[in-house]
């Protein structure tokens, strides 16, 4: 009556295996690491890396404990901090411009487990310490933004059609045009049209009103919060953080987790800081160039580095444009077929643009990134012809890896919209390590004392009650590895909390089949009835409980999300170990016993209209 098919005790034993396997990464500890990632799409982190840092190593005679790539990142482990830290400085030394070398704490994890991607959950700041900002960007300037470049745009067509305008007044989220007449406002209506797709033109009388439509401050709101993380991604990268969390909170919110970071004031400065683009001409005179490799540069000259590790380029000092002037930076594609970035100008930008084009045709001019005092060259292309209209694409010699990579250097010289930081918060190490011992030993003893309460007063039950908490509790933390999930104090809430609400479903299986040996049945009948008597209590009250955690994951944020993910995780759990797992215990202790007389399952009262009597079922 109470068996199991062999083929469900199978399915517990692997479930059993793979949550042992999964768990288990989590108790090895922590190795000191040096990652080697790259912020370029036209970099790979391959085998020709790998190498690479063995001969940096190598050569600075310092021995390592492994390396792997994963996540499109080289992992390379040392055995201590020291080891760690040498190994750093040689690896960057060893690689140029486009790696990041950071310090990094790894799962000290056997290479086998890692490859079937057994690994351990993050860890949260609130745990390991560290940084977190909430930076609130300033839509306004963004759309004001936008609005300065359709006016640029306007008055250098209408010069065009020699059409006269009085001065462009912004109004709100408007322009307001006015012209010397009616007929040069129908005129002019006809011809903006073409240049501006996603704002509506509306004419009243002498003058033109231009508005942007709501599918254009949409995306310019997005596109605003997707260059400003871009941005702070490359900002980020200088301080050497191994994994930052930089992501959108909301339409106008960026949240910055740096780990391990306790400078406040350097964090801050980094992602506050805002680099430099300059556009300047390229001396292609070969004599010059060799006195420059030479170390004699020539006057008004200067010898900078070029991207992607090519050769340097000799350019003069001379600021022709800044990267003030320039609006946005896509990756596109020329009239040939070839990647270029497409490079859009505000309206002083483009008229100093054409002009310098216009006078410099067959030239080559440099577009030179500074960041922290350091110039590098970016691209340096050919002007084959003028430009005007504020637009042009840059191409040459590139993939479209190295377009994008491009384009988001280019965008990353400003930020499309100012920035404010509306919280901020630092966590100590060492607090964070008392909030993993605080959380672990209060989800230890929260344990120990309902297993105590279990086995004193179900007895045997009680026994397997337990053994099915802790598988609920395997299978859990399995789960998190496996999705590495990161967890964070909430979570350790969530999981002491999936621990009561488990060990709820054994108390109700446990009553009811005590209710049915108050009845007079057989233990074995007890058994199978109270298992399933009590399966559609247990599922009621779990659904209502998943439906208020699936309610905190969709609607909340931040920490209550963590909350919630691990909250509805171990309602699915506890339902699979109480029931399941717990009955297949059972089922093994007892259900091949056919006169089966008594169940250690405590003390069973029994009541009737005289006299209280105490039936002892043990």
């Amino acid at each position: 009556m109470n068996r199991y098919p062999l083929w469900k005790y199978l399915l517990i034993i692997v479930s059993i295996i793979l949550g042992l396997l999964y768990t288990i990464p989590n108790f090895f500890g922590e190795i000191p690491a040096v990652q080697i990632s790259t912020n370029r799409q036209a970099i790979t982190i391959n085998e020709q890396t790998e190498n690479t840092v063995k001969q940096a190593l190598a050569a600075a005679h310092i021995q390592h404990q492994g390396m792997f790539i994963t996540d499109g990142s080289l992992k390379v482990r040392f055995s201590d901090t020291e080891t760690q830290l040498k190994a750093r400085d040689a690896i960057a030394t060893k690689f140029g411009e486009g790696y990041i070398v950071a310090l990094n704490l790894l799962a000290n994890t056997p290479e086998w487990m890692e490859k079937i991607h057994a690994k351990p959950m993050f860890l949260g700041l609130d745990l390991r310490g560290g940084v977190h900002f909430t930076m609130q960007v300033d839509m306004d300037s963004a759309v004001d933004k936008t609005l300065d470049s359709y006016a640029g745009d306007i008055r250098r067509q209408l010069r065009k059609l020699q059409i006269l305008s009085g001065n462009i007044i912004k109004n709100g989220q408007t322009l307001v045009i006015p012209f010397q007449s009616a007929t040069d406002a129908t005129t002019a209506v006809s011809s903006l049209k073409k240049y501006l797709n996603d704002a509506t033109l509306t004419q009243n009388g002498d003058r033109l009103v231009v508005s942007l439509s709501n599918t254009a401050l949409a995306r310019i709101r997005t596109d605003a919060v997707t260059q400003n993380i871009n941005t702070l991604h490359n900002r980020v990268n200088e301080l050497g953080v191994a994994e930052p969390v930089i992501q959108q909170a909301g339409p106008s919110r960026i949240v910055v987790q740096l780990p391990g970071v306790q400078d406040t004031a350097k964090a801050k400065d980094i992602i506050g800081r805002t680099a430099t683009l300059q556009v300047r001409m390229v001396s292609d005179d070969p004599n010059l160039y060799q006195q420059a490799l030479l170390g004699h540069a020539p006057s008004g000259y200067e010898l900078l580095p070029s991207a992607g590790n090519s050769a340097p380029t000799l350019v003069s000092k001379q600021v022709e444009l800044t990267g003030d002037n320039i609006n946005d930076a896509q990756a596109s594609f020329n009239d040939r077929g070839q990647p270029g970035v497409s490079v859009n100008f505000d309206s002083t930008g483009a008229s100093i643009f054409a002009d310098l084009t216009r006078n410099n045709v067959g030239k080559r001019m440099a577009m030179v990134l500074i960041d922290q005092g350091k110039a590098e060259v970016i691209t340096a292309p050919v002007i084959n012809e003028p430009i005007p209209g504020g637009k042009t694409i840059i191409s040459g010699n590139m993939s479209i890896a190295e377009a994008n990579d491009t384009a988001l250097l280019l965008r990353a010289g400003s930020l499309a919209a100012p920035m404010k930081i509306i919280e901020e918060r630092t966590i100590g190490p060492s607090l964070g390590k008392e909030n993993i011992s605080k959380g672990f030993h209060s989800t230890l003893w929260g344990f120990v004392v309902v297993a105590i309460f279990m086995m004193l007063y179900y007895r045997l039950f009680g026994v397997f009650s337990v053994v099915a908490l802790s598988c609920n509790l395997l299978f859990l933390i399995a789960i998190l590895s496996a999705m590495q999930a990161t967890l964070t104090l909430p979570g350790i809430a969530a999981i002491a909390l999936t621990l009561g609400m488990a060990i709820d479903s054994n108390v109700l299986i446990n009553e009811r089949i005590r209710e049915e040996l108050r009845h007079g049945n057989t233990p074995q009948i007890s058994i199978n009835a109270g298992y399933d008597h009590a399966w559609h209590t247990i599922v009621d009250s779990n659904i209502t409980s998943l439906i208020a955690g699936l309610a905190l994951l969709i609607f909340g944020s931040g920490p209550i999300r963590g909350f919630a993910v691990v909250h509805c995780l171990g309602i699915l759990t506890s339902m699979y170990s109480s029931v399941v797992v717990s009955r297949a215990i059972v089922n093994l202790w007892y259900g091949r016993k056919r006169k089966l007389k008594k169940l250690s399952i405590g003390h069973i009262w029994i009541a009737d209209s005289a006299t209280t009597s105490k039936s002892k079922a043990n």
